[in-house]
């Protein structure tokens, strides 16, 4: 059985994994046959937003225990991940993955990767083996790969990619970008004004690719 390492950063698409994308995409690995693995950072997250005033709140959050609720508690601290142990890695999006994954949210192309998320990536593409980023995840691929990534139809986040060394292609919902060079796969997901359902198809396909490439 195919087995997937899928790295989230929290819960909730304003300070943690964005929870459609997250639920969709291991729907989507599990539809296919695969067997996941969630991983996240065991630290606090870099702010804790209520997401019904949509306001920054003093309380700490450890990233590991809110992504937890979204892996029904199946889940390990990234510094255990092994790239030999899996077939391809995972990143959903929201915007934890520019936040607490990457300082993006906060420094743009000028952003620092965590070391735990570089090592990963590194060790999964020094493997040649698939890695997956969803809507604003691409970035921290384009950072540390120099990829071909998507923003989905976001000039301004295309703009910094390619300023960070990446490559951006511009995508529907229903569309993913491959960079057969490197392997990663990319959605555009929430990055344009979608609907669950078309976030869906974005997803599916960037499963049915991974599993294609495995």
């Amino acid at each position: 059985m195919r087995k997937i390492a899928v790295i989230l950063s929290g819960c909730g698409t304003r300070d943690g994994s964005e929870i459609h994308e997250s639920t969709l995409s291991l729907l989507a690995l599990d539809m296919n046959g695969c067997k996941y693995q969630c991983f996240a950072p065991d630290r606090n997250q870099t702010e804790n937003v209520n997401h019904f005033t949509q306001k920054q709140e003093g309380e700490k959050r450890n990233m590991l225990a809110e992504a937890a609720r979204i892996a029904r508690c199946n889940i390990r601290p990234l510094s255990e991940i092994n790239a030999n142990d899996f077939d391809a890695l995972w990143i959903p999006g929201g915007l934890g993955a520019a936040k607490n994954l990457c300082s993006y949210f906060y420094e743009g192309e000028n952003m620092k990767v965590d070391s735990e998320v570089e090592a990963a990536i590194k060790a999964f593409n020094k493997a040649g083996k698939p890695i997956v980023a969803l809507c604003i995840a691409p970035v921290i691929v384009a950072k540390v790969l120099g990829a071909n990534v998507t923003s989905g139809k976001d000039s301004g986040t295309a703009a910094k990619i390619e300023a960070m060394g990446g490559k951006n292609t511009v995508c529907n919902f229903d569309e993913i970008a491959y960079d057969a060079e490197k392997r990663v796969i990319t959605a555009p997901c929430y990055m344009l004004d979608a609907s669950i359902s078309q976030i869906w198809l974005g997803i599916k396909k960037a499963a049915d690719k991974l599993v294609e490439l495995i």
